[in-house]
């Protein structure tokens, strides 16, 4: 029977893209709490679900502190759900999404004209993984792991905020920054390679895996910067069932891009320039296994973080989640 690593990377997901353009606070990957893992056994389901909180108040200037504030604070909390299914042996989809109870940003001093939030689905990621090595030898397993993700966005990305002008008493709507978005509102297509070697014997795992999205053009001009990650992680199991992860992670973003045409009508209200980032998370994580459940938690601790002009950083992000993986006997197929 195949060993499966379930120990996850954060995410994001944001399926996110959590928070990856015009301010840096978040991971730029759309898969929040996607799995660093293989394929699933054949005729395996995973129903997982996590829930990811992230909180920053810290601006940066290239790679040190800027006391100079473009607004107070940015959080979002944002609910993941993936369905998986082994096809295979050697192939497993997946359907993945998410949900947004709050995104915000905070005006520079509590201004309310210049706070804006929103709530509602994301995106929704087709997920596709293929084994092309999966080898136990006699001590160990080898596995290397392809997939090719494509990300439909669902969300919102031109939502607007009314203000109230005191004089008229009328409502004058202002788009709402990008990293308020619910979805970057483009086709994106994702890279993905993971490898593993797993000693059973000694409880011990070492993988590693790197990701690469190709953000698209969306409706009115924008396209977010591409977005890179590699991770290293090693993992052993205490008692059985207690499993202790430790990962160290880079992140890179492109600057955004806009179209031409856009700046002949008006000026958007985030600067394109100040997009963009270079980061090194250590990510620790506990998982604790109980038949077919798996509860984790885990959190991205920056120790290091570039950004193109003044950005708001990485501060804080924990992520709890719940994962469960069942047969689909013929019976139930049926």
């Amino acid at each position: 029977m195949k060993f499966q690593l379930i120990f996850l990377l954060c995410l994001l997901s944001g399926t996110k893209s959590l928070f990856a353009q015009c301010c840096a606070g978040g991971s730029g990957s759309p898969i929040a709490g996607g799995a660093s893992q293989g394929v699933l056994l054949e005729r395996q389901v995973e129903l997982n679900t996590n829930f990811q909180f992230i909180n920053t108040s810290q601006f940066y200037k290239g790679d040190a502190r800027d006391e100079q504030k473009y607004f107070d604070n940015f959080s979002s909390s944002y609910q993941y759900f993936r369905l998986a299914y082994g096809v295979s042996y050697n192939f497993t989809m997946s359907l993945e999404s998410g949900y947004y109870f709050s995104k915000k940003e905070v005006g520079l001093n509590n201004n309310p004209s210049t706070t804006y939030s929103s709530s509602g689905i994301g995106d929704l990621i087709f997920f596709p993984r293929y084994d092309i090595i999966n080898r136990t030898e006699e001590n160990h397993r080898t596995e290397l792991t392809l997939g090719l993700a494509y990300k439909i966005p669902l969300g919102s990305y031109n939502d607007s905020t009314g203000n109230i002008e005191p004089f008229s008493g009328k409502t004058f709507y202002v788009t709402n920054p990008q990293a308020v978005q619910l979805s970057s509102g483009a086709q994106d297509i994702i890279f993905y390679l993971f490898g593993a070697r797993s000693y059973p014997l000694q409880n011990f795992r070492i993988f590693a895996n790197a990701l690469y999205i190709k953000k698209g053009w969306n409706p009115i001009g924008e396209k977010l910067g591409d977005y890179a990650s590699f991770g290293l992680f090693v993992s052993r199991t205490y008692f059985e069932n207690l499993g202790v992860t430790l990962q160290v992670r880079g992140e890179w973003v492109d600057k955004m891009k806009l179209n031409e045409t856009i700046l002949l009508n008006a000026y958007p209200n985030y600067d394109p320039e100040a997009t963009g980032y270079k980061k090194i998370f250590i990510a620790p994580q506990l998982s604790l296994t109980h038949g077919k459940f798996v509860v984790y938690a885990l959190t991205d601790i920056p120790v290091y973080q570039y950004v193109t002009k003044s950005q708001v950083g990485s501060e804080f992000s924990a992520t709890f989640g719940l994962s469960y993986r069942f047969f689909a006997t013929s019976k139930t197929l049926e």
